[in-house]
């Protein structure tokens, strides 16, 4: 049998009809927003790897301190035979887990993209022959099932991503994530944590302005996937921390008054000088508030760790029974 192996339980076309209805609808309402996934085309996953090695975009580093020191406490608590990680991309921060899970046979990267999981899988079955990966070409917002695979299973949600879910959303996806787990598994999830308001907003707002680039990227996927006519420079990058929701938003602020328009959508989009399009929210979060989620959920947190400057958390979490 072959050591890797790809499922797809996203229809071929699900993205382009994903794309239609999140720019039809959020670009009608008010105020005008966007789902970020639609940042990560070829050119905004480049742009994304070089934020991540800008001298103010800490997350990355300090998630990856995290598993550098934590990865043999992780392996030794789980006793994972197999490990699922959502949103996968390039798999380059679970390399360590997969080094350090000794008892680990198997590896399920979920992913939207079927070639960064091939090309993932590609680099890890030549560092790891004896690993059976299983892809799974899937938007794991809209319903999760997991192959059969050996348990205990770790699952690991990295990155910070959940914060770019709003907490109802968030309550959604960690009750579905706790359905597709049973005793002995485990959640590995990454946290961003709250702190002063310079440091978030730099994260979001770098000097060189790769994140400004990033943030304009998605006009670039709308005019080539829609045909529309966005020009990017019409649009300053707008960074702000929301202290009572206590998440950072990215928008887009019309420079002047213009009119876009989307053809694939017969759609003509009026912004007024200065109205923001609202394309990302990046939740930051406080240990008592992840351990109420999840225990919402049907989770216990069991383990808490932060990179040595208190800035990013990795949680371990096994599920529990909830009341009935």
């Amino acid at each position: 049998m072959s050591p890797f192996a790809l499922t797809r339980t996203l229809p071929l076309d699900a993205t382009a009809a994903a794309l239609r209805a999140d720019v039809a609808t959020g670009l009608t309402r008010s105020p005008k927003e966007l789902p970020p996934k639609w940042f990560y085309d070829a050119r905004g996953s480049e742009l994304f790897d070089e934020i991540t090695l800008l001298p103010e975009y800490y997350p990355t580093r300090a998630e990856r301190e995290i598993l550098v020191a934590r990865a043999g406490e992780i392996a030794a608590a789980t006793g994972a035979r197999t490990l699922v990680e959502l949103g996968s991309g390039s798999s380059d921060k679970t390399r360590h887990l997969i080094g350090a899970l000794t008892a680990l046979d198997h590896y399920v990267p979920v992913d939207v993209s079927e070639s960064a999981l091939t090309g993932a899988a590609r680099t890890l079955l030549a560092e790891h022959p004896a690993l059976t990966v299983h892809a799974l070409v899937a938007d794991f917002q809209y319903g999760l099932t997991l192959p059969g695979t050996p348990g205990p299973r770790l699952l690991a949600f990295l990155g910070g991503t959940i914060g770019n879910l709003r907490p109802a959303e968030r309550a959604v996806f960690l009750a579905a994530v706790r359905a597709e787990l049973a005793p002995g598994d485990a959640l590995l999830l990454g946290t961003d944590l709250v702190k002063d308001e310079r440091t978030l907003v730099a994260a979001y707002d770098d000097a060189a302005g790769v994140t400004a680039a990033f943030n304009k990227n998605v006009l670039a996927v709308i005019n080539r996937e829609l045909e529309a006519d966005f020009d990017p420079a019409d649009f300053d990058h707008v960074a702000l921390w929301d202290t009572e929701r206590e998440w950072i938003e990215m928008r887009l602020r019309a420079r002047t008054a213009l009119v876009a328009k989307v053809p694939a959508l017969d759609l003509a989009v009026h912004f007024a000088a200065g109205e923001e399009l609202r394309t990302e929210i990046s939740a930051k979060f406080r240990r008592e508030g992840v351990r109420a989620e999840l225990a919402a959920a049907g989770f216990e947190l069991s383990r808490w760790w932060t990179d040595e400057a208190g800035r990013f958390a990795l949680s371990l979490s096994v599920p529990v029974s909830l009341p009935v």
